[in-house]
């Protein structure tokens, strides 16, 4: 096809056939040239794909040395023999290991510390053969004789579930299509968990005795909106089915003993009402929005659960974000967000009365993890900033001190000292301040000097914390300023963040991320010629609502699996996550307000005659929650406006999806790509 005679010609973009489809909703109708690219079937499809990587290819190609020198620091940063810190439940420790050379981990467990180790599952082995292989469930029975593990071959979640009796080795039971959540009666042979509708959605939760044929659908999500899933009480003594939607969810519980039972209903679903169980014995920690947007912790016995009795533990706070429990024999372990920081509140559980933990940097990430006993004198928690590596810490309580468990390698020659890290604010374009956190090394910084990556996402009310990532240091140690923006839509400075950057306040994240960009260039952080802007998946759509918006400002865009082409998307149920999604973005089949809102900002339907920045753009034909083809078409249609010289550059990976390719190797040349790109564009050539 003509598009791949243009790239073997020379480096000229391909160029899509434009073949005009019809998009009518309230009246009004859209013509979407590129609509044909949505039918991975169509061979003249995969050509055209495959034409967008030849020219990636050709454009990279005086790149290769960077990139393989690149690819060589990244490795440098990994450990061969990298393995976890062990922890402990239900009479066994458990932990995974990296041997050399390997790609995926192998799971194991000791009856001691140091007793010899039983292996549960080698990924490696079942990986051969496959471009994409990620476990996304491994779980053992409480008896502890059998394994249940589900695996995805696409990257698009479409996980099959296996049943392994762990002494022998043999195949129990196998579920195709299933959700990757799974919960367990007390008697290890019975099983609840979740099958995928043909959009990708869980809609049904099932019970089944492992080995029999006697699978039983106990519960239905009829509610489009609603996706709902199972899991065990960590103590696994309750069996919690909850579905939600964006501003919803509904528990119902049973007792793992009883798995015949019927299931209690917490409380039916009520407009705008979240609530989170947190089930420990005979006792429901209850996080919920019910007193206030920032939520609270209730408390209430399993005997009668019903919000009519729920009792406040620790109440709502309009500066403190409630966003996770864990429960203890004496205490609760609460992790909340005051002032845009990450911290964590040690509280009892009756008065919640209690105080903060020390544990150390303030503008620090952390997460509790793997806290299965709960008479344990210590927390665990994994921990990072912009500046520290990924550490897997114990927090003692007795002593309100840390113990640093395990720090990640991150190569021989790494000095946390040559970093620095800053937190500023700029003031967007309605007068409210939004936060930026930036890293870069002390010494390479020279005030309005430096290239600089913003990087943003702002959505569903995730948080953009500051991590450490290995993988920066190949920009760092080239003198590029990193730099976080945490527009509104995520959750960073409370709940009240998120609602103002969804639905018909959208366009907040947009103007708050533009403004970051401007506060760094008029205080002279960098370089105002050299901004770049990177983003993915909803972080994707900032992007291209950014680029349409204000192409002058970036001197280069990274978008990777790009959430571009948003009111098409939205408009059809069929596809993999709309459903679930009107909650954040609106529903524009039923709203002409919501249609004319996501229509205003959408980015294929703004593209307009610019000069555009340079581009990189990433995707994944096998993503499911957000297709090739929007990006696809966003690329072709980004090329045919471009009033300039710059090239759109489309790299997709045919192979995986939405997080791109899998194993511990796998990220490392597509990485090295990406910071090339960068590199070049920035004049950075070694």
């Amino acid at each position: 096809m003509f598009f791949l005679l243009s790239v073997v010609s020379g480096l000229l973009p391909p160029v899509a056939p434009e073949i005009p489809h019809e998009i009518t909703a309230h009246g009004h109708t859209r013509v979407d040239d590129y609509y044909w690219l949505g039918n991975i079937e169509n061979q003249a499809v995969l050509d055209y794909l495959e034409a967008e990587n030849l020219y990636a290819d050709s454009m990279m190609a005086s790149s290769d040395d960077l990139i393989e020198t690149i690819v060589m620091e990244l490795l440098d940063r990994i450990s061969e023999d990298e393995a976890s810190i062990p922890y402990y439940r239900n009479g066994y420790w458990y932990r995974y290991e990296y041997r050399p050379g390997q790609d995926y981990s192998v799971n194991m467990r000791r009856r001691h510390p140091d007793g010899e180790p039983e292996v549960l599952l080698d990924e490696n082995i079942h990986a051969e053969g496959h471009d994409y292989f990620e476990v996304e469930l491994l779980s053992v029975s409480p008896d502890n004789r059998t394994m249940a593990w589900a695996y995805d071959t696409t990257g698009g979640h479409w996980n099959t579930l296996i049943f392994t009796d762990i002494h022998t080795g043999d195949t129990l039971g196998m579920v195709r299509n299933a959700s990757g959540n799974l919960a367990w009666a007390a008697d290890s042979r019975m099983v609840f968990y979740g099958l995928n509708d043909a959009t990708g959605r869980t809609d049904r939760i099932m019970r089944q005795t492992i080995g029999c044929d006697d699978q039983i659908c106990v519960y239905t999500e009829d509610d489009l909106t609603f996706w709902p899933w199972v899991s065990n009480s960590p103590d696994r003594k309750w069996i919690l089915l909850g579905t939600s939607s964006s501003l919803e969810s509904e528990y119902r519980v049973l007792s793992s003993d009883t798995p015949l039972d019927s299931m209690t209903l917490v409380h039916p679903r009520t407009e705008d009402l979240e609530y989170y169980i947190y089930a420990a014995d005979s006792v429901f920690f209850i996080e919920t929005n019910l007193n206030g947007e920032n939520f609270s912790v209730m408390r209430v016995s399993a005997d009668d659960p019903g919000i009519d009795n729920w009792e406040t533990v620790i109440p709502h706070d309009e500066n403190t974000l409630i966003e996770n429990v864990d429960v203890f024999d004496n205490l609760l372990a609460v992790t909340i967000r005051s002032d845009g920081l990450k911290k964590l509140y040690i509280a009892d559980r009756v008065t919640g009365e209690g105080y903060f933990a020390d544990l150390g940097e303030e503008a620090a990430t952390f997460y509790t993890s793997a806290n299965y006993s709960p008479d344990a004198d210590s927390i665990r928690l994994i921990y990072t900033s912009l500046t520290a590596p990924w550490s897997t810490i114990s927090y003692q309580i007795s002593s309100n001190t840390v113990n640093v468990l395990k720090t990640r390698f991150v190569g021989e020659d790494f000095n946390q000292d040559l970093y620095e890290s800053r937190r500023v604010m700029a003031v967007a374009s309605d007068g409210i301040e939004i936060p930026i956190g930036m890293v870069y090394r002390k010494d390479l910084f020279v005030e309005g000097e430096n290239p600089l990556l913003l990087y943003g996402y702002g959505a569903y009310g995730i948080s953009l914390d500051p991590m450490f990532s290995s993988g920066v240091l190949s920009l760092l140690d080239r003198g590029f300023i990193y730099a976080d923006a945490h527009v509104r839509g995520g959750s960073e400075m409370g709940r009240n963040w998120y609602d103002q950057g969804r639905l018909m306040n959208k366009m907040y994240s947009f103007t708050d991320f533009i403004a970051c960009a401007e506060y760094l260039r008029d205080n002279r952080y960098c370089n105002p010629d050299l901004i770049f802007a990177m983003g993915e998946s909803a972080g994707g759509l900032l992007m291209g609502a950014v680029t349409n918006m204000r192409p002058d400002l970036w001197h280069g865009v990274i978008a990777g699996v790009p959430f571009v082409d948003a009111l098409t998307t939205m408009l059809d149920p069929t596809i993999p996550l709309t459903t679930g999604e009107y909650g954040e973005w609106g529903n524009p089949a039923e709203s002409l307000e919501a249609y004319e809102y996501i229509l205003s900002y959408s980015p294929v339907d703004n593209i307009a005659e610019a000069d555009y920045p340079v581009m990189f753009v990433f995707s994944g034909v096998n993503d499911s929650q957000v297709g090739y083809w929007e990006p696809a078409k966003w690329v072709a249609g980004i090329r045919r406006a471009n009033t300039g010289n710059n090239p759109v550059i489309f790299r997709i990976n045919m192979g995986s999806g939405h997080v791109g390719a899998s194993g511990r190797y796998g990220w490392l040349a597509d990485t090295a790509e990406k910071y090339a790109f960068l590199l070049n564009q920035a004049g950075i050539t070694d």
